[in-house]
């Protein structure tokens, strides 16, 4: 089912009677499972009878990100590559800018189709795209559980804000995505690309690249991975969840966020998955589903109603001025970004946090946590912090430059969070310390682990 919220049509153009196929210029939504946009740019190609051609732009230079990134999203379209081809669709991949690509392709089609993305480029790219096109273009939203309009019409406070609004039309928008088959197929149309994704270390080696930071070795990128480790989940991880999820040693954790990212797997086919879950309890069924769709679509919420996303401006009033206030408080540390991504601090609980990141390119979200806040405490400035802490993760988590990603280094700040006892430093934004971890989970479990990552 495809709610007519999820679509909007973003230039005056009509669809070209002239036009060869109907073309889905596929960005943010790197799957073929429940997925909106390409299940409504299937429909449009049959109603029109006309194959649909996939396009996809490859960039060196995407913001902030390097070969780690890269490699696992390769990955990723290879099985896109695969996965369309059995339903006869043909996939061109091409070197240059996503809207310039789309422009390319978009020159002998009747209409054109694209996915949704949140962040400013991706913003940009689509209105790129809207008015260098001769035909109609129509967005898709299929990467939310409920659009984003749907929800709110403004950024909201916190998590307790939206919940109400998500839930109350969660009903409505929980619907499986059943697959069309196509009518025409468009494997014979001698349309190429320049990139070859069935050899994704091949693509890697040709582009130029940040290769700073290395492929991780613990995650394997893709929709084919994403549906193991999701059927995984169910079938080990999601009993006693809601308890579970906080230990970092314990592994009770989805790993699914790096997929979310790249959009490889779908919010919506998660969230079915586990609301159709056998033998769950309803307490570990609700705990995940809050992380799954109100934690992570008002990270979305945030990113789209407040431009200022990835800056220390976009903080609430009351976290910078209560900062500023304890800007001049002595620090009992002082790090440089060197030192702190070297992981060679006094802390041995952040260092292995840190080498989590590092080398598998995540972290456990309670380790997240402690290690953010700490950056705020090491730092000369709070505006300094800020930007140490959204640089690390940028640089080296997979599910970096996401909106949860941003979202989630404000809550660090105070974002969608509430005054706390004042303290020095913190002021009244929430403090962590490394006791509250040796009181709450087996910290030292957690540091032999990060050990044998080595």
């Amino acid at each position: 089912m495809i709610q007519s919220s999820r679509i909007k049509i973003l230039n005056g153009a009509k669809v070209r009677p002239d036009g060869r196929y109907v073309l889905y210029w596929m960005q943010a939504s790197q799957r073929t499972r429940f997925n909106h946009a390409l299940e409504f740019a299937i429909a449009q190609a049959n109603e029109l009878q006309l194959p649909l051609l996939v396009c996809f732009g490859l960039m060196d230079d995407y913001p902030e990100a390097n070969a780690r990134h890269y490699a696992f999203m390769l990955q990723g379209l290879r099985d896109v590559d695969e996965d369309l081809t059995h339903r006869g669709i043909k996939l061109v991949v091409k070197h240059g800018p996503p809207p310039k690509v789309a422009l390319h392709y978009a020159k002998y089609a009747a209409l054109l189709l694209c996915d949704r993305g949140y962040t400013r480029h991706q913003k940009a790219w689509r209105v790129e795209v809207a008015e260098g096109a001769a035909c109609r273009v129509i967005q898709v939203e299929t990467d939310c559980v409920v659009p984003v309009e749907i929800v709110s019409n403004k950024a909201e406070f916190a998590a307790r804000t939206i919940r109400p609004k998500i839930h109350r039309n969660l009903k409505e928008y929980l619907a499986p995505l059943h697959q069309l088959k196509l009518k025409r197929s468009s494997l014979h149309l001698r349309i190429k690309g320049n990139i070859d994704v069935a050899n994704p270390d091949g693509a890697l080696s040709k582009l130029k690249l940040d290769r700073s930071v290395s492929p991780s070795s613990h995650f394997l990128g893709g929709a084919h991975e994403a549906q193991r480790r999701l059927r995984q989940f169910i079938s080990n991880g999601i009993n006693g969840y809601a308890y579970g999820r906080s230990e970092p040693a314990a592994g009770r954790v989805s790993h699914l966020s790096p997929y979310l990212h790249f959009g490889q797997i779908s919010p919506l086919e998660i969230a079915l998955a586990v609301q159709n879950a056998r033998n769950v309890s309803a307490q570990d069924r609700e705990a995940f589903l809050e992380e799954l769709i109100v934690r992570r679509e008002l990270a979305i919420n945030f990113v789209n109603f407040n431009p200022k996303y990835d800056r220390f401006d976009a903080l609430p009033v009351w976290v910078k001025q209560t900062l500023k206030f304890h800007s001049t408080d002595r620090r009992p540390y002082v790090y440089s970004l060197a030192k702190l991504e070297d992981a060679n601090i006094h802390d041995p609980y952040w260092n292995a946090a840190q080498k989590e990141m590092t080398i598998t390119g995540y972290m456990h979200n309670s380790m997240r946590m402690y290690w953010g806040k700490k950056i705020l405490e090491w730092t000369r400035s709070p505006k300094k912090a800020f930007e140490t802490a959204l640089h690390l993760n940028n640089k080296y988590f997979l599910d970096g430059r996401d909106p949860n990603s941003y979202a989630n280094v404000g809550w660090l700040f105070g974002l969608h969070d509430r005054p706390w006892t004042r303290r020095p430093i913190f002021g009244t934004v929430r403090y962590m310390n490394a006791g509250g971890l040796e009181r709450k989970f087996d910290i030292d479990a957690y540091i032999n682990w990060v050990k044998s990552l080595a």
